[in-house]
């Protein structure tokens, strides 16, 4: 697998899915706490307004599609005033059934397919940094249907659910993706993959992690001087090209040594060490421990 986003999703391992329909009358409003696991929602009706910390406010509008990859705080309400209800999601019940805000009769103003999940890499928070934090696309039928899917299956499990709501998570996380800007997208790996000239790069060094390269073989790849290139991904991507490849490297690394099927040297040679004592001295430096403690600890 050498597609860089592709390769992101796949370490980020998403499981445990909770979904469930929301419906909102009349006046009403709540404010969840943040969060920082993934979550998401479709529109299926109405509309209503969003207020995510850090973001500007937004109307929801039906057909629309919201993913929160770390979510923070944030408010929905309806159109009246109301009271803001707090809530702690932390410990909060997980329910299927549907949840009604306001009144409780006749039929709602809006109603939404919501869900949220879980991310099992412990490097989660760096890789969720590559992308952006808030992703809002309007007429998303094709994650309408994917979201669907999801709520279908976690609704009424089945032998073999828990694999199909992965594939489900994963298909996804992809589709609302790449249906990004990337030139609009914040620094990150959506924004280098968008940006025509420092793509090449970034494919090479998730293709070919292992190879020694240095700033001007990139810059070479990218058709840029070595200063242009080294300014454009330092800005568009949000770090240095060699911070970026040693931080992938070692993202890749702790994945190897978490499945336990390499030896230390196999390990530093798969992510571009000589010799297991260069890749655990350069390890020990970027996580704060040797490999072996790692090892032991996960």
């Amino acid at each position: 697998m050498s597609d860089p986003l592709s390769q992101v999703i796949a370490l980020l391992a998403p499981r445990t899915v909770v979904s469930k329909p929301i419906s909102g009358a009349g006046s009403w409003g709540v404010r969840y706490t943040a969060f920082n696991h993934p979550s998401f929602c479709t529109v299926l009706e109405g509309r209503c307004r969003l207020a995510v910390d850090d973001h500007p406010p937004i109307t929801l509008e039906a057909g629309d599609f919201l993913l929160l990859t770390a979510t923070p705080a944030f408010t929905m309400s309806g159109f009246e005033p109301a009271d803001i209800v707090e809530i702690d999601p932390a410990t909060t019940v997980a329910m299927t059934t549907e949840v009604r805000h306001g009144r409780r009769d006749g039929p709602p103003d809006v109603r939404l397919l919501g869900g949220y999940f879980a991310f099992d890499s412990p490097d989660a928070a760096m890789l969720v940094a590559l992308l952006p934090s808030m992703v809002h696309l309007r007429g998303a039928e094709r994650l309408a249907a994917l979201v669907r899917l999801v709520a279908e299956e976690a609704s009424a499990p089945k032998v073999g659910s828990d694999f199909v709501l992965t594939r489900l998570v994963d298909v996804l996380l992809v589709e609302a993706l790449r249906a990004t800007s990337g030139e609009d997208a914040p620094p990150g790996l959506l924004r280098g993959l968008a940006d025509e000239r420092l793509a090449p790069a970034l494919r090479l060094i998730h293709q070919a992690r292992a190879r020694p390269w240095t700033v001007a073989q990139l810059a070479k790849a990218a058709a840029l001087s070595r200063t242009a290139f080294f300014e454009r991904f330092s800005r568009t991507m949000g770090v240095p090209p060699m911070e970026y490849l040693l931080a992938w490297r070692m993202t890749v690394a702790k994945e190897l040594i978490r499945h336990g099927e390499l030896n230390l040297s196999e390990v530093a040679e798969r992510v571009g060490y000589s010799s297991a004592s260069a890749f655990s001295s350069a390890f020990s430096r970027h996580v704060g421990e040797p490999p072996s403690r790692y090892a032991a600890r996960t």
